[in-house]
């Protein structure tokens, strides 16, 4: 039967629709949903089957109900996702005060290996972005729950060379109205559950429009997420709408896999250091593929030997908001 999609909401915020077509997936698996979705521009209805986790619709663990919605009728509730699925650490006494690097992992779910390596070989600290279109997601986010790592949703948004250079399906775009974008995001939020926060996937072009990016960061803000630049675009002005809303927020200031060799990764990890130590707190972000993932791991190992400690993605937001 007919279902509405399910995404994090904070007191009183409610999904007020669906946005255009998707992939359908055949054959439903057990636990899957169907929804409908209405194209924002024509209008037309269609039913679509978003998967669920396998397990023949039990409760999946460690999600909290209670930042579920089910439907836009449910009632108000205190807890902010960004705390209930956050995993902070506590610093040794006397470090309260080091530095604090925050690594983030995208794509998560895409590429096999790297998937497989990142949850093999990476520490609970470093966070893990998983992009919509990926497969088992919901499998995927209840072990990297299960793992203690901070999960975020990454969401494609519109570059400058749109269409020919496509993020995927339910790309946040400025030719959209405010009310089209929100129903993407919606569908978006929809893909998996527990995450604290959302990524931006691309999107030079999105991230600079204040009239496309405002909409989307205030209904983030309202549902208790955090939110996080990739650090791909210079003309971001995510941080300043992020301010004005009272949204946690952070900004990767090292893109460490830019060129994908071992010798560079390293390098962008000594710069992700030196940054840390100017500021007292940096981030990193990469690309879920083997040969970053060994450089990640191997650093990972070493860095709080020199005095700098890896945190969750959610203390540096919370600590970049303070300062």
């Amino acid at each position: 039967g007919r279902q509405t999609t399910c995404t994090p909401r904070w007191p009183g915020q409610f999904a007020s629709g669906h946005p255009a077509a998707v992939k359908t997936v055949e054959p439903p698996p057990p636990g899957s949903k169907t929804v409908t979705i209405i194209d924002g521009s024509s209008g037309t209805r269609k039913e679509y089957t978003i998967p669920g986790g396998g397990d023949g619709g039990s409760q999946r663990p460690l999600l909290d109900p209670k930042l579920i919605e089910g439907t836009r009728h449910s009632g108000p509730d205190g807890v902010r996702p960004s705390s209930r699925y956050a995993h902070p650490r506590e610093l040794p006494a006397g470090k309260k005060d080091s530095p604090i690097i925050a690594v983030v992992i995208g794509g998560l779910g895409i590429s096999a290996s790297g998937t497989a390596d990142a949850f093999a070989k990476l520490p609970a600290s470093v966070a893990f972005a998983m992009a919509p279109y990926g497969a088992d997601l919901e499998k995927l986010a209840d072990r990297a729950r299960a793992d203690a790592h901070e999960l975020l949703l990454q969401v494609p948004m519109e570059p400058f060379e749109y269409p020919d250079n496509d993020p995927g399906p339910q790309t946040l775009l400025t030719s959209l109205t405010a009310e089209q974008n929100t129903d993407r995001l919606h569908w978006l939020m929809s893909r998996f559950q527990g995450y604290v926060g959302l990524i931006s996937y691309m999107g030079a072009k999105f991230t600079a429009s204040e009239q496309g990016l405002a909409p989307v960061l205030r209904d983030v803000a309202k549902r208790g997420l955090i939110y996080v630049d990739d650090g791909s675009s210079a003309r971001s002005i995510a941080g300043q709408i992020a301010g004005a809303n009272n949204l946690p927020y952070a900004k990767a200031d090292v893109v460490l896999d830019t060129v994908p060799t071992p010798v560079e990764i390293d390098r962008a990890l000594a710069r992700l250091e030196m940054k840390a130590r100017d500021t007292g707190f940096a981030v990193g972000f990469a690309t879920a593929q083997p040969a970053t993932i060994a450089r990640v791991a191997d650093w990972a190992k070493k860095v709080e030997g020199r005095g700098i400690f890896l945190t969750p993605i959610t203390m540096v937001a919370i600590k970049a908001k303070s300062s």
